[in-house]
């Protein structure tokens, strides 16, 4: 729909030298309360050394995990429920981006009863733990609840991280999520993303009378809450940079309509100024602008809209259909697909329109461009043999790989740091599921979602 074929659709980040430590405080939504206060755990053990040997090299790839131990956290004060949960909810983040090996907790020898004490290392490397998280939950005198952890290296019997985060009981999980995001960046040196959120649009009911809802939940599957009622199809939710309001298409009386929601007060609005039918559309970096194709007298340019005026510019005026726009990280140039050239390829083009050239050559057809966050790779559906994968390139059309191939892959959307891809995959007369694939093409898995899910849309961080 959103195409020629049928296609579905993270307050301060601070730096200590050489300890890529992340410090949040802010908050997400207003009725989620949150307050956060990150900080160096003070302790008297040794902070960790630049020169600690435990790194994981992403750029060269990963054949086989890193075995990381985590253990429960310490429950100071009979939050039993949290510290297992805090250690659960980082376990799975870990394990699900395909480089950590959580080991089985039954294969500890060694019981933390105290953080600030350093672990006996020996037991660790007899179960062959490279690393260690270790962990306490103390709720404080206020009602907040304070989450230490450090992160060891225990072959070099050091620490690398330490933080502590004050928060209110009810957001744990979150904190579960940062600490991941903390792990994954200095075992990595990139930035994590499993404090992030998903919109995609859930489907209920018989094919032929489906139940669309626009749909947001955390990117483990947790907390999913539905935006939208169901009483008209949605399609291709987008977010904004702040990942705090989300464009999407809507049918609403038989006409396709783009709309910008805001999650923190739930209102819906009409972007009116637009004559013909309006498809995929998408923020611009700088989350001042919307591109989008929009029908008019029987062809489909793409336009752009500028959010403060609501003035639309066409920046496409060839006689094909260009549509599927998404504009790359730095703002200056833009992809798309289009049909120009005598079949469905690959464009990219200046921001303005202008310079437009063809960057796809392989056999077959491409669709639903997207950019990656890091502007290194283009994603993008490709349809060839009978069968539709997700694939991606670079910017100039050189490299070009395909990671899935099935009956249906389509629609990809990139995670933050631009190491993973959403995507929708329906089965031949089966349900239709998101999955995730890394750029390895290995680290392949289905998104836990209420029910049957399509058209992914990944948050940046949360902030």
């Amino acid at each position: 729909m959103t195409t020629m074929t049928t296609t579905r659709a993270r307050e301060t980040l601070t730096r200590e030298a050489g300890n890529f430590i992340r410090a949040f405080a802010g908050s997400f939504w207003r009725n989620f309360a949150i307050s956060l206060l990150v900080a160096l755990v003070v302790s008297g053990i040794t902070a960790f050394a630049a020169r600690a040997e435990l790194r994981i090299r992403i750029d060269e790839g990963v054949m086989e995990p890193v075995p990381i131990a985590i253990p429960d956290f310490v429950a100071a004060t009979g939050n039993n429920d949290v510290a297992t949960g805090l250690a659960e909810v980082i376990r799975g983040n870990l394990e699900r981006s395909g480089l950590f090996r959580p080991l089985d907790p039954r294969s500890f020898i060694e019981t933390t009863t105290d953080i600030n004490s350093a672990p006996r290392f020996g037991d660790w490397r007899i179960i062959q733990a490279a690393a260690l998280v270790n962990g306490q939950v103390t709720m404080q005198d206020d009602g907040r609840l304070r989450v230490e952890f450090r992160l060891w290296d225990v072959y070099a019997e050091q620490q690398m991280v330490g933080l502590q985060f004050f928060t209110t009981p009810e957001n744990w999980r979150r904190v579960g999520h940062l600490i991941s995001d903390a792990i994954y960046e200095r075992l990595t040196g990139e930035s994590g993303y499993f404090d992030t959120r998903i919109v995609f649009v859930s489907e209920q009911g018989p094919k032929t009378n489906r139940v669309k809802r626009l749909t947001i939940m955390d990117q483990d599957g947790f907390n999913p809450q539905f935006l939208t009622n169901g009483r008209y199809l949605v399609l291709t939710p987008r977010f904004n940079p702040t990942a705090q309001t989300i464009t999407f298409m809507s049918y609403l009386n038989e006409r396709p309509r783009v709309y910008i929601f805001d999650l923190e007060t739930g209102r819906e609005e009409i972007l009116e100024g637009f004559t013909g039918m309006t498809f995929a559309p998408r923020f611009s970096p700088d989350g001042n602008n919307v591109v989008m194709s929009m029908a008019r007298d029987g062809n489909s340019d793409i336009y752009l809209m500028d959010l403060r005026t609501r003035q639309t510019r066409r920046i496409t005026s060839d006689p094909s259909i260009d549509t599927a726009p998404s504009f790359s990280p730095d703002g200056t140039q833009i992809t798309f697909e289009s049909d120009r050239g005598g079949s469905q390829q690959l464009y990219v083009m200046n921001a303005d329109g202008s310079n437009p050239r063809r960057i796809s050559f392989g056999e077959g057809r491409y669709a639903t461009p997207v950019w990656s966050p890091r502007g290194d790779l283009i994603a993008f559906t490709k349809m060839s043999g009978g069968s539709f994968g997700i694939g991606v390139m670079r910017p100039d059309g050189t490299g070009e790989r395909m990671l899935t191939r099935s009956f249906l892959d389509e629609g990809p959307t990139w995670s933050p740091n631009g190491r993973v891809i959403l995507f929708t995959r329906q089965a031949p007369n089966g349900p239709t599921y998101v999955y995730s694939i890394d750029l390895t093409g290995r680290n392949e898995r289905r998104l836990l979602t209420p029910g049957e899910a399509s058209d992914p849309a990944w948050s940046p961080l949360i902030k």
